[in-house]
């Protein structure tokens, strides 16, 4: 018997049964095998090409695992319809090519911290102490989160930013996106979100995926307008107290409660996104809505990114009491996102006293880096610039007055190795939080030499 649709290469690296199953394959994806064309038996195609039995029930096996040929009992092996348009061949993968970003000396960047101020040493022994829990790490862990950090972060919520929250309340996931992508799912009716210009396009792209639209409001001096919102018949708030992007302050106790009693006389629900409010360093944080509001009509978003490290990917979320409910029934639905290793860590930290510690460090930091980077930029930059303080996001705002855009003054700071970034309305972003601090004044010079020319 002739096996024409048959090329093994003895000399090859390629093991001969992984030949035999591509040049079977190849032969009913090219019709040259046809539905219910009949394949020679596992033993006479081992006589016939002078293969071990083994090769060749290897390669039938994986051709009837993926759909290729058929076996029926006590009658043999039979080609299936796995025809396709053109000529079959195989798939090379692309090359990768690597691109090769120019050296970054001073890192103004919003996605990392200084590695100087964080508490690594301490965070290391939490990580150590939580995997020499064999008995716990060999369960997937509680779908909600686990107990123990919700219990440390209902004190620690209350005691820094006033949140009333039980431990069944909170909600814990791997950052702000994927716990908003579960509280979309509770929203069966409302189909629209209203934030202030101008919006904040992480949260935009979940909403956006999940069907609801986003309604960009106006502001006043106080925050969202609340004509706009009255108006634009949302029953959903995206809302930032601690930071308005646009102004870099707080949003002020009156207008707060105007958004309280809007919620509570609309049936609206309010999300407060709380990012790094207890960061707060020129006064005392702002007190949180949703402790305000007594834990009704406000969904709490809060996260350790820049309390802890980038790389440990913890938010939670606190629930009202009428969510609540709607998720309690899937909860057994929905994996958990965070890791339950930082999880455990992050509750030993927390209940050591260790964050409220390292909070307390980091006020005090953040508050001399904003000086001093502040006071750099004047005396480069004098009246060439206009500088935004953004609190507790640990960022500046610089608008500057020249006519290159956003993207060019990028390109040339970091051809001059300072990294910055662009805003959306094409302004430039100096996040303070990873340069350290003795190295603020040096950092500043180099981007004073890279726009030289712009002005």
């Amino acid at each position: 018997m002739t096996y024409d649709y048959i090329q093994l290469d003895r000399n090859s690296g390629v093991p001969l049964y992984r030949q035999l199953y591509l040049s079977i394959r190849t032969a009913v994806e090219s019709g040259g095998l046809k539905e219910n064309d009949r394949l020679p038996s596992v033993r006479r195609l081992s006589d016939d090409l002078h293969l071990s039995c083994t090769t060749v029930e290897s390669a039938y096996q994986q051709l009837c695992v993926e759909g290729y040929i058929h076996s029926s009992p006590h009658r043999g092996y039979f080609a299936l319809d796995a025809r396709r348009e053109g000529p079959a061949r195989r798939t090379v993968p692309p090359v990768f090519h690597r691109t090769v970003s120019p050296a970054v000396r001073y890192n103004f960047g919003t996605d990392c911290v200084d590695i100087g101020h964080t508490d690594i040493k301490i965070w290391r022994r939490n990580v150590r102490s939580a995997l020499n829990r064999e008995n716990v790490l060999c369960s997937y862990g509680e779908h909600q989160g686990e107990i123990e950090l919700r219990e440390a972060l209902s004190s620690y919520s209350f005691g820094t930013r006033g949140v009333i929250a039980t431990p069944g309340q909170i909600v814990i996931g791997a950052g702000t996106q994927p716990l908003l992508s579960l509280l979309c799912g509770l929203m069966e009716r409302r189909r629209s979100v209203a934030m202030e210009e101008p919006g904040f396009p992480q949260a935009e792209q979940v909403f956006s995926d999940y069907g609801i639209s986003v309604l960009k409001l106006p502001g006043d001096s106080s925050g969202i307008s609340m004509d706009a919102l009255e108006k634009s018949g949302a029953r959903l708030a995206y809302i930032n107290p601690s930071n308005r992007i646009c102004t870099g302050s707080s949003i002020p106790v009156s207008r707060r409660t105007e958004l309280l009693r809007w919620a509570h006389r609309s049936g609206g629900i309010i999300i407060e996104d709380d990012y790094n409010g207890e960061l707060r360093y020129r006064a005392r944080p702002v007190p949180a809505m949703q402790g305000i509001a007594g834990g009704r009509g406000v969904v709490y978003l809060g996260s350790f990114s820049k309390l802890l490290l980038p790389s440990v990917r913890i938010g939670y979320m606190v629930l009202t009491p009428e969510l609540l409910k709607k998720y309690l029934p899937r909860a057994a639905n929905y994996n958990q996102t965070a890791s339950k290793v930082e999880q455990l860590a992050l509750a030993e930290y927390i209940r050591s006293g260790q964050m409220e510690r390292h909070l307390r460090r980091l006020r005090k930091l953040y508050g001399t880096k904003s000086e001093r980077l502040i006071k750099a930029l004047k005396n480069a930059f004098g009246k060439k610039i206009d500088i935004l303080l953004e609190e507790t996001p640990l960022t500046l705002i610089l608008t500057v007055h020249t006519k290159k855009n956003a993207d060019g003054l990028c390109r040339l700071a970091m051809k001059n190795g300072v990294r910055v970034q662009k805003t959306e309305d094409g302004k430039i972003r100096l996040s303070f939080a990873s340069i350290p601090i003795g190295n603020i004044e040096d950092a500043v010079q180099c981007l004073k030499s890279a726009w030289s020319t712009c002005f």
